[in-house]
């Protein structure tokens, strides 16, 4: 199947949607912005899913979303078939983007807690000793995850941020479900260890 080259006439429209993910992650490449769409049209459901699962806002996962296709336009010439589907290199972006969020969503409200601690504490004492603790114990389970290897923390996160079954990682992650299995339960039995035996992770 033939795919455009500088200096060629372009693929029509319905011509552009007859193509396969790496024919479009080509022409893309070259600079076509009618295959970043058609591209755009195909993945974005997912892409917004993955946001939102991880990030829990409709308003953020949207942000998060509209950024992981940016940098899919700027980068589009660093996708390496070898490492993997379109679907797969692209949810990967949206799953970096969107843990990026997390953490500065997590900076942010760090910030505003201290700025509110001294009033909270005066009209609400027990209930603000829950919601520190609750804070601490998040900032724990994100200490633990940032300690393990790449592969063990990335399914760590799509389970734990994400809610996604075993079953749905290895298909995200193009892996075996046997693999993604024992990624999870080494990273759990690292955490668990981490943690010490008189605590339990959920």
């Amino acid at each position: 199947m033939a795919t455009h080259r500088r200096g060629e006439p372009p693929v029509d429209a319905a011509g552009l949607r007859q193509l396969g993910d790496e024919e479009l992650m080509r022409l893309i490449a070259g600079g076509d912005p009618r295959a970043f769409e058609v591209v755009y049209e195909r993945h974005c459901t997912a892409a917004f899913s993955l946001a939102y699962r991880i990030c829990g806002v409709r308003a953020t996962a949207e942000e998060v979303a509209q950024e992981a296709f940016l940098a899919i336009w700027r980068s589009g010439a660093r996708y390496d078939r070898t490492r993997g589907s379109v679907r797969t290199w692209l949810l990967g972006v949206v799953h970096n983007r969107a843990i990026d969020m997390l953490r500065r969503t997590t900076v942010h409200e760090r910030h505003r807690a201290a700025d509110e601690r001294a009033a909270e504490s005066i009209e609400a004492p027990e209930r603000t000793e829950v919601e520190a603790a609750r804070r601490e114990e998040a900032r724990s389970v994100r200490g633990l995850i940032d300690e393990l290897p790449d592969e063990q923390r990335r399914v760590i996160e799509l389970a734990y941020f994400g809610g996604f079954t075993e079953e749905q990682i290895a298909r995200m992650l193009d892996a075996p479900l046997g693999t993604v299995k024992g990624r999870m339960r080494l990273a759990l039995e690292k955490m668990r260890a981490s943690i010490g035996p008189t605590e339990a992770l959920p």
